[in-house]
């Protein structure tokens, strides 16, 4: 591609940008933009981060930042990067890098002044694209009318950017989410089945990350279904057999405008009871709260025909918000529309509500300490629910007194 031709946007001359790409500058470091802000500002797309790549080693960028008054932080000085901060907004500049030595987790890079050299190291064709503080596009590997194409091509050959990094694999199926059109690339395709028993040897919080980044497309699932039938989740999550159900779920948000969840849409991918989801918690470094969230999917259900009072108990026992999320995986395990959205409404606007009594009440009506305590409280808050929280806590202490003189 000429690099006469120019392409210009917005976020490129913003003062905070100027500011950065300026000081950099001045301090004769060359500078590209690099990354999503480039594929995006291509496709005419909004950007979100800005990522600039440099000539300069990371000492020099830091020196040249701080000359200019500008905040720099060593977030990755060893591997070559350094954010920037103008006006509040991060920049994150990477000196460009050769690999030395790879071994599938991980690279042994060496800093480098070549351009080119930084572009063959880059997974996929989109990704080697630069773009100066002038417009103009370099595109060594024709990565622009990849982009265009909806194409996912790797740089050179397929199998070698893999095993130099098995989770470029991952990152394959998620680019194909984000920017993919159909047809796959055939070989890039055939590298990923190939290569697939590696995923074993990743972090669980490399994987994760980059799971939920491609769940994180408006419509996941032309992407997933090619990781189904290249057999890629038997070898790190052969709990994800659920693709319908997420499919329905997808289809769910976007008839009522619900946001994205991402925790959500992985519970609808996966199938398994209490032990399974604690497995896949493990797997991939969940946090307590995300592992709590599986427990409920996998262990509650809820459905139109609950009436008032069983809805009730629900929704009380679980929380509005936990609640929410299993009207809506229920909804889109079930064929139905009928009876969700009134469920959905009574999460949506549901207050939580507070038993007037507690285990001091009990304890003061001569119950000794232990489960029985935690009995007499459960029969007491089960009889309110059922009364739908309108006894106050003169009626709660007179039906406490009822329940313990039953077990007396």
């Amino acid at each position: 591609m000429s690099k006469a031709e120019t392409v210009l946007a917005d976020w490129m001359d913003a003062p905070e940008t100027r500011a950065v790409t300026g000081a950099l500058a001045q301090a004769g470091c060359a500078v590209r933009f690099v990354g999503g802000c480039v594929r995006d500002t291509l496709l005419g797309r909004p950007i979100a981060d800005i990522d600039i790549a440099t000539d300069a080693p990371p000492n020099a960028v830091m020196n040249a930042l701080r000359g200019a008054g500008l905040k720099a932080i060593p977030t990755g000085i060893d591997h070559g990067t350094v954010t920037a901060v103008a006006d509040g907004k991060s920049f994150e500049i990477t000196t460009l890098r050769r690999d030395v030595e790879t071994d599938g987790r991980h690279a042994t890079v060496q800093f480098t002044d070549d351009w080119d050299a930084d572009a063959a190291r880059r997974d996929f064709t989109m990704n080697a694209i630069s773009l100066e503080t002038d417009g103009s596009i370099h595109d060594p590997f024709g990565g622009r009318a990849d982009l265009v194409a909806g194409r996912v091509r790797f740089v050179g050959v397929a199998q070698d950017r893999i095993v130099e990094d098995v989770l470029r694999l991952l990152r394959f199926f998620r680019f194909y989410a984000h920017y993919g059109a159909p047809p796959p690339d055939t070989v890039a395709l055939a590298a990923c089945r190939s290569l697939a028993p590696q995923l074993s040897t990743l972090s669980g919080e490399r994987v994760r990350a980059e799971l939920m980044k491609l769940l994180q497309a408006p419509n996941p699932m032309p992407a997933l279904g090619l990781m189904r039938d290249a057999d890629i989740f038997p070898h790190f999550l052969p709990e994800a057999v659920n693709l319908p159900v997420l499919e329905r779920l997808v289809a769910i948000e976007r008839q009522t405008g619900i946001a994205i969840d991402l925790m959500r849409r992985l519970a609808a991918l996966l199938r398994g009871g209490p032990t399974s989801m604690s497995k896949v918690a493990d797997r991939l470094r969940l946090s307590n709260a995300e592992r709590d969230y599986l427990g409920i999917i996998a262990t509650e259900t809820v459905a139109p025909e609950l009436d008032a009072v069983e809805r009730r108990h629900l929704i009380h026992r679980l929380g509005a918000a936990a609640s929410r999320e299993l009207v809506l995986l229920c909804w889109a395990r079930n064929n139905d529309d009928a009876g969700w959205q009134s469920l959905l409404d009574l999460a949506d606007g549901w207050s939580p509500k507070a038993l007037p009594l507690s285990g001091d009440d009990v304890l003061a009506r001569g119950v000794a300490r232990g489960p029985a305590v935690g009995a007499a409280l459960s029969a007491v808050e089960h009889w309110w629910v059922e009364g739908n929280f309108t006894a106050d806590r003169a009626a709660c202490l007179a039906r406490l007194d009822v329940e313990i003189s039953r077990v007396s």
